[in-house]
C-alpha cells in the first residue's frame, strides 16, 4: 500500500477466484530461490531469461511471475524502469488469469510507478483484466483508484468510479475512502464529499481521508469541524487524523487549539512517531511560536530527513537564516544525505536572510547529491538574486532555465521589481507573466502600484483599464487573530466582523497614540489615482492587519503576545505600525505574512525590515 491517508488498511477480503487457478509448486522451483538476491534490472532479466529456457513459457512458473512481478512493482516512483519491465513480461503471457498478478502491477502505478501516464496504463491493465473474464476483487479497484489519484487523473478516475458502482464494490469500506482521495488529489472536493455524506460516518478512514481532503483544498475549518464530528461520535483518531488536523490548525494559525492536540498526542501515547512530531513542528512554527517547535525537535529520539528539513524552514520562515543553516550542516555531520526538501529549506534561509553567495554555492551543490532542481529550488534563486538587487540577473536566470518557468516565478521578480522601484524591468517582467495567466488581480495592482510611485500615470491607467476589461478583482486582504478559541477574520476595510465598527474605533485610537510617537502613514503602496493624501490615509487606516491587532489589544490581558495570519504580503504602511504597537504598548506582535514571519518587539522587526 502507498502512504496515502489510507495507511491503515486492514485485512483484505479473499481474492476473488480466477478461472484457472495457477498450481503454485515452490519446491519444483529453484528460480525462486535465486529471485530476492535479484535487485537490479539485469540480474532480473539472466534469471527470466534462465525461466524460459527452461521451457514451457512463463506460464509454466506462475509463482516465479508472482515474485517477479512483486519484486518489480515494490519500488514503485523509485524504479519506473522495474514497473516498465514488470509490464513487459507481463504483457507477453498470453492469458495470464491470476487476478494477484493484476493487482500486483496496478498496485505498481498505484505507488506512482508510472509517471504521469500511470493512471492510462493502470486502466489498460485493468481493461486486459475484463477482457481476460478475470473477476477483479476490492484491492483491484484501490490500486487502481489509488493510481488515479497519483497521476492526479480525473477523468479516469471517475470512469474508475463508475466501474466500481457496477461491480458493486464503491461501497466497501476499503474502496469508499480510496474513493474520497482520489476525488481530493484531483482536486474536487465537492465530490470528495458527496462520497463521504454517502456512506454511514461511523468510519475513520473515510473521516480521514474527507480530513486530508478538506486541507489539501485549504479549508482548515472543514477538517477542524470534521474532527470535532469524529470526537462526538466517539471515533478514535489515528495518528493520520492527526498529522492532518495539525495542517489545518497550521493553516489557521490556531495556536491554542495546536496545544489541546499536542496534549491529546500525548495521552494517545502518539508522541513518539517521527510523523507526528515533525506535523506538531511545524503546527508550532506556521502558528509563531518557534520556541515550541523547537521543544518538540529537540525532545524526538530519532529523527528523519524530514523532521529536520521541517525545522529548517521554521527557522528560515522566521528570520533565523543563520541557525537554519547551521542545522543543515550539522544533519550532513551525522551522515544524513539531504534531499531536495532538504536544500529547499536551505536555499530558503539564504533568501530570507539575503545571504546571496552563500545560497547559490547551495543552488550549485545539489548537483554534487545528484539531486534534480525543481520549481520551488528555482523560485527560490530567483526569490535570492531579486530581493537583493540583482534583477537583471534574476531575469537572465528564469529565462534562461531548463524547464518553462511558471507564472510564480516571474511574481517573485515582479515584487522585487516593485519594492526596488525598477520600473521598466517590471514592465517588461509584468507582461511576460500576463502571457501565462492574467487572471491574478494581485500582479495588476503591483505593477500598476510601482507606475504610480514612479509617476507613469498613463501606463497606470491602462493597467486599470486592463484589469476592468479582464474582470479582474484584488484579493481582499483577510487577516485572523485567536482570541480564547476563537478565530476572528476581518477583512480590510470592511465591517462584516460583529466587532469590526468596535475594531474601527480602536485603530483610530491606537493610530492617534501613535502619532505622537511620530507615526506618519505610509501611502507609497496605496493603489487609487483619484484619492487625495487624506483618502489615502484613510484607506490604509483599516487594513486587515491593523483592524486584528486592534482587535488584540482591546480584547486581551495587558502583555499579551498578539498572533495574526495575514493572507497577504504585509504593507510597509502596517509594517511601521505594527513596530510603533509593539513599542508604546509593550506588546510582543507574532504576524505571519503570506511570505514569512514578522517578530515585533520594542519597536523592532525581526525581518531587519527586509521582506
Amino acid at each position: 500500500m502507498s502512504s496515502s491517508p489510507l495507511t491503515a488498511t486492514p485485512s483484505p477480503l479473499l481474492p476473488a477466484k480466477s478461472k484457472n487457478p495457477p498450481p503454485h509448486h515452490h519446491h519444483h522451483n529453484p528460480l525462486l530461490a535465486y529471485l530476492p538476491h535479484c535487485t537490479s534490472l539485469r540480474a532480473l532479466a539472466q534469471l527470466h531469461a534462465v525461466a524460459v529456457k527452461a521451457g514451457g513459457g512463463l506460464q509454466a512458473h506462475p509463482a516465479f511471475v508472482t515474485r517477479l512481478l512483486t519484486l518489480c512493482t515494490e519500488q514503485g516512483a523509485e524504479a519506473p524502469a522495474h514497473l516498465a519491465y514488470a509490464r513487459q513480461v507481463f504483457d507477453r503471457i498470453p492469458h495470464p488469469g491470476d487476478v494477484v498478478w493484476y493487482n500486483t502491477l496496478l498496485r505498481g502505478y498505484a505507488r506512482g510507478g508510472g509517471g504521469g501516464g500511470g493512471a492510462e496504463e493502470a486502466a489498460r491493465v485493468f481493461v486486459r483484466m475484463m477482457e481476460e473474464g478475470v473477476a477483479p476483487d476490492t484491492y483491484t479497484f484501490v490500486s487502481l483508484l489509488k493510481a488515479c489519484a497519483s497521476a492526479r487523473a480525473g477523468e479516469e478516475g471517475q470512469q474508475a468510479h463508475g466501474v466500481a458502482v457496477k461491480a458493486g464494490a464503491a461501497e466497501h469500506e476499503y474502496v469508499a475512502p480510496t474513493l474520497i482521495n482520489m476525488y481530493a488529489e484531483c482536486g474536487d472536493v465537492r465530490a470528495a464529499r458527496v462520497m463521504f455524506d454517502r456512506m454511514d460516518g461511523e468510519c475513520v478512514v473515510s473521516y480521514n481521508a474527507m480530513i486530508t481532503a478538506s486541507v489539501r483544498s485549504s479549508l482548515p475549518g472543514e477538517a477542524l469541524v470534521l474532527f470535532r464530528e469524529m470526537q462526538a461520535k466517539g471515533l478514535k483518531p489515528t495518528s493520520v487524523t492527526l498529522i492532518s488536523v495539525l495542517s489545518a490548525c497550521a493553516l489557521l494559525g490556531a495556536l491554542e487549539l495546536g496545544r489541546w492536540i499536542h496534549d491529546y498526542i500525548r495521552k494517545m501515547r502518539l508522541d513518539s512517531l517521527v510523523k507526528v512530531n515533525t506535523a506538531l513542528i511545524d503546527m508550532y512554527a506556521k502558528c509563531g511560536s518557534l520556541e515550541d517547535a523547537i521543544g518538540v525537535f529537540q525532545d524526538m529520539e530519532s529523527r528523519d530527513k524530514q523532521a529536520w528539513s521541517v525545522m529548517m524552514v521554521a527557522y528560515a520562515n522566521h528570520g533565523y537564516g543563520r541557525e537554519a543553516i547551521s542545522m543543515f550542516e550539522e544533519m550532513k555531520k551525522q551522515g544524513m544525505k539531504p534531499d531536495d526538501v532538504t536544500f529547499l529549506g536551505v536555499l530558503y534561509a539564504c533568501s530570507h536572510s539575503g545571504m546571496v553567495s552563500e545560497g547559490l554555492q547551495y543552488f550549485d551543490s545539489m548537483r554534487e547529491y545528484g539531486i534534480v532542481s525543481g520549481i520551488k529550488h528555482y523560485g527560490c534563486v530567483t526569490d535570492l538574486l531579486a530581493r537583493s538587487g540583482q534583477l537583471e540577473r534574476a531575469y537572465k536566470f528564469i529565462d534562461e532555465l531548463p524547464i518553462k518557468p511558471t507564472a510564480i516565478l516571474w511574481r517573485t521578480l515582479l515584487s522585487a521589481c516593485a519594492g526596488h522601484g525598477d520600473v521598466d524591468m517590471g514592465k517588461r517582467v509584468f507582461e511576460r507573466i500576463l502571457e501565462l495567466d492574467d487572471s491574478h488581480g494581485g500582479d495588476y495592482v503591483i505593477f500598476s502600484n510601482l507606475c504610480a510611485n514612479t509617476g507613469r500615470w498613463e501606463e497606470m491607467n491602462m493597467v486599470r483599464k486592463l484589469m476592468s476589461e479582464k474582470g479582474v478583482v484584488k484579493v481582499p486582504g483577510c487577516s485572523s487573530i485567536e482570541i480564547d478559541n476563537m478565530v476572528h477574520e476581518f477583512f480590510a476595510g470592511d465591517g462584516s466582523h460583529p466587532h469590526s465598527q468596535e475594531a474601527r474605533r480602536m485603530v483610530d485610537e491606537v493610530i492617534e497614540q501613535l502619532k505622537l510617537v511620530g507615526y506618519v502613514p505610509n501611502t507609497s503602496h496605496v493603489f487609487h489615482v483619484e484619492m487625495g493624501e487624506e483618502e489615502k490615509a484613510t484607506s490604509l487606516r483599516y487594513h486587515s492587519e491593523k483592524l486584528a491587532i486592534s482587535f488584540g489589544l482591546l480584547n486581551t490581558a495587558p502583555g499579551t503576545t498578539l498572533r495574526i495570519v495575514k493572507n497577504l504580503r504585509v504593507c510597509p504602511d502596517c509594517h511601521s505600525m505594527a513596530k510603533l504597537v509593539s513599542m508604546v504598548f509593550n506588546r510582543r506582535i507574532i504576524l505571519r505574512d503570506l511570505n514569512r514571519f514578522h517578530h515585533f518587539e520594542d519597536g523592532v522587526c525581526s525581518c531587519g525590515d527586509y521582506w
